[in-house]
């Protein structure tokens, strides 16, 4: 199972860490903790020493209740810091979180490696043939309405079959765009209730029936820190139980604020792995 990176093919076969850089005055964990080029580059620098083989950069909040902001503030916000990333780091694979194709075409101009899509195409119908154009990566998230409106939207008879046969539409529309390497994210805490994402994520390796590689973006979220009943803030222990049990259950990206811990997950389920 590869994907084709700036033509440099990433094996997953070996489960991957991708970090978590946030350039939001407004992300629910780290929300303006990356102000200035040096604390973006030292960031950038810490988690690929730690082990990151991705760097995900987003410039518009998705929490729930996220406000809205317009095309040209997110390209202000994410274009700099791609060009700031690669010129330090140019070997960096950079993957750019955004529902936009204008966003996501000129991220990837300025050497972005792949594109993450919380709405798998649905909020911006140019995005499938723009992704099929620059030929890169997709990663497709499962949610249905859009952050304002996701909390609202957690009706479902049967949420695995449910997650699944999304999935399977939306990959054969990437397809039919000539989408080649696609990653899917069942988008844990995006229309879910702390109940279906635990419903979920026992469940996550009936998805392994899509033939496509999975990421799971499950770090800090408030299924952790809600059961916990504690915050975002104390959630890595929390965070780092839950990536095994991803890891276990299928998954080869796991996207995270904290490299360090989720590279040694993957250390120790690999070492599980081999005996």
């Amino acid at each position: 199972m590869t994907i084709n990176c700036k033509g440099k093919l990433i094996d997953l076969s070996s489960p991957k860490v991708m970090g978590i850089l946030n350039v939001t005055p407004d992300s629910f964990f780290d929300g303006g903790k990356y102000k200035n080029e040096s604390l973006i580059l030292k960031q950038v620098e810490i988690m690929q020493n730690d082990g990151a083989t991705f760097i995900d950069v987003g410039g518009y909040s998705s929490r729930p209740g996220a406000d809205e902001i317009n095309v040209n503030e997110e390209l202000k916000r994410v274009i700099p810091v791609i060009k700031l990333i690669l010129k330090q780091f140019p070997a960096t694979l950079i993957s750019v979180d955004t529902f936009r194709s204008e966003v996501a075409k000129k991220s990837i101009e300025a050497g972005a490696a792949l594109v993450n899509d919380i709405s798998a195409g649905k909020l911006d119908n140019k995005m499938l043939s723009t992704i099929g154009k620059l030929g890169v990566p997709y990663i497709m998230m499962h949610m249905k309405g859009n952050p304002k409106t996701m909390q609202q939207k957690t009706e479902y008879k049967d949420l695995v079959k449910e997650v699944i046969s999304y999935f399977a539409e939306r990959i054969v529309a990437a397809h039919a765009k000539k989408i080649n390497d696609v990653i899917i994210d069942p988008g844990f805490g995006f229309a879910k209730t702390v109940k279906q994402n635990y419903h979920l994520l026992n469940n996550l390796e009936l998805l392994q029936m899509l033939d496509k590689p999975l990421l799971a973006g499950l770090s800090r979220k408030s299924m952790i820190y809600k059961p916990l009943e504690t915050s975002a803030n104390n959630a890595l222990n929390g965070t780092t139980a839950l990536h095994m049990v991803a890891l276990q259950n299928g998954v080869k990206i796991l996207r995270v604020h904290d490299v360090k811990e989720a590279a040694e997950c993957v250390k120790l389920y690999s070492q599980l792995n081999e005996h």
